[in-house]
């Protein structure tokens, strides 16, 4: 004695069942995808990224961050935000965010403010802050532009500035004191400058 089953709407359920997990596997693939091309953008960024919830703990950094600042992103990820900020910052900052939160002002957000930064080593440094709101509610993303190099530029020049200042005054005082009158004209013959 035999039995015979068809079989078509079981193998039509399970082929259905199959395209359906290999359309999710795909949609999976492609979203991965997505994501290292925006991963990739983000740390080709000349300029530290922090994403930060709610509750300031930070959710991604891109790579000029850790090199910037010296953590790994592992090190970074799940730690609060305030782990980048002077003693006397970091001890408000979750209360900044807290009364942005509650009331919807915004002191910080969507702005850029030159701060202070402090690294893993415990060293600070000048930076220009810029924070904004992500389109998914409760995310803040912020940008960091490290001023060492600008401020140090800033600081050659006005003590070079000075320098000049002081041979300057040096030299009008060597002037000063000739026996002789002395004029500086230019190729009009405007007189510039006499000794005293």
């Amino acid at each position: 004695c035999g039995f015979i089953r068809d079989l078509t709407e079981e193998k039509a359920h399970q082929a259905a069942i199959l395209e359906k997990q290999l359309a999710a596997e795909n949609l999976s693939k492609e979203l991965q995808a997505n994501q290292n091309i925006i991963m990739g953008i983000l740390d080709a960024a000349f300029h530290a990224l922090f994403v930060i919830n709610e509750k300031c703990i930070i959710q991604m950094v891109n790579k000029k961050s850790c090199e910037v600042f010296g953590w790994t992103q592992e090190e970074f990820i799940g730690k609060n935000i305030n782990l980048i900020m002077p003693d006397h910052v970091a001890v408000n900052h979750n209360h900044y965010m807290k009364h942005y939160l509650e009331t919807g002002v915004k002191n910080m957000i969507g702005t850029q403010r030159e701060v202070t930064a402090r690294r893993k080593d415990g060293s600070t440094f000048p930076c220009i802050l810029g924070l904004s709101e992500t389109q998914q509610s409760g995310m803040i993303c912020g940008f960091i532009r490290d001023l060492t190099k600008e401020k140090a530029a800033q600081a050659a020049l006005i003590a070079k500035n000075k320098e000049l200042e002081i041979n300057q005054s040096l030299v009008m005082s060597i002037l000063d004191a000739s026996f002789h009158a002395l004029f500086v004209i230019d190729e009009q013959c405007i007189i510039q400058m006499v000794n005293a």
